[in-house]
């Protein structure tokens, strides 16, 4: 089921569901780049799974200038139009810091929140950012560090070849991001998954993918030690998207939460395998 709401400030928001309608929601942050299209696999019993397309990508019109922290704002928008009364929230990948977003400044009715396999601010002290990453995302991400003139023409050749792929090509388009694990995984729905996220999100244009890895480049615009309700960290150790010394810096510096590091996933298995854990564990935390 999908639909579109309106934000407070004119801008459109497009919801995807999935799961039972009367279950406890929990709001899903995608990836980067990627959309709010839901994986069959991540349907839970007693879980109303909600994702969104974050500003920019798929239905989603732009917020130019946006901070990983815009997120919250958006998601309480989200909430108050689908009634909400309680809720939880996780993202993945570059999806991570927006759910820590919403952790630290989301109201009370937000209950808990997960972070699988997401990066930690640019910049954090003790953190050699781009050790252990794959090519690709060293290139982006020195790219976004020098600014949307630089990072747009990146992002559009990359866009031009996730949409001209199959999602049997996707290992191709990635290679250089994959460790064995991920390797292993990447195929039959999961790839027909990933594919059919990144032609969502990136069909009308590639906005929502330069300006994530704007906000990946600039202060997230809220204080980790802000977060006071009950977080999950989530990395594998074989991860070349974002590597395992971000989970364990996320994990020494989200004031109380609880860490899963474990390094026999990498970041692709976390899409097929962990999300249910995951929903049980905010589920417990609600």
């Amino acid at each position: 089921m999908s639909r579109t709401i309106t934000l407070p400030d004119g801008r459109s928001l497009g919801v995807a569901e999935l799961g039972d309608p009367d279950g406890f929601p929990v709001v899903v942050h995608h990836g980067t780049p990627g959309s709010g299209l839901l994986y069959e696999r991540w349907a839970t019993e007693g879980v109303r799974l909600i994702g969104f397309d974050r500003a920019g990508y798929g239905d989603s019109s732009r917020n130019p200038g946006r901070a990983a922290a815009s997120a919250a704002a958006d998601v309480d928008a989200l909430a108050d139009a689908l009634g909400l009364e309680r809720f939880a929230t996780w993202g993945v990948s570059g999806g991570g810091p927006h759910a820590l977003a919403c952790a630290a400044l989301c109201g009370d009715r937000l209950t808990a929140a997960a972070s699988l396999a997401g990066p930690a601010p640019w910049g954090a002290e003790g953190l050699d950012w781009l050790a252990g990453m794959g090519e690709a995302n060293v290139a982006e991400f020195d790219a976004a560090l020098a600014g949307e003139k630089a990072v747009r023409p990146l992002a559009e050749r990359d866009r031009a070849e996730l949409l001209a792929s199959t999602p049997e090509q996707l290992r191709e388009v990635v290679e250089s991001l994959l460790g064995d694990a991920d390797r292993a995984v990447l195929t039959g729905e999961l790839a027909e998954y990933l594919h059919a996220v990144a032609v969502r999100g990136l069909g009308g244009s590639v906005d929502g993918w330069v300006d994530d890895d704007l906000v990946f480049a600039a202060p997230w615009g809220f204080d980790l030690a802000a977060i006071t309700r009950p977080v999950l960290i989530v990395q594998g150790g074989g991860d070349r998207f974002v590597p395992r010394a971000h989970g364990a810096w996320l994990a020494a510096h989200v004031p109380g939460c609880e860490a899963w590091l474990d390094d026999a996933h990498g970041h692709l298995t976390l899409f097929q395998q962990i999300v249910p854990e995951v929903h049980a564990w905010l589920l417990r935390h609600s």
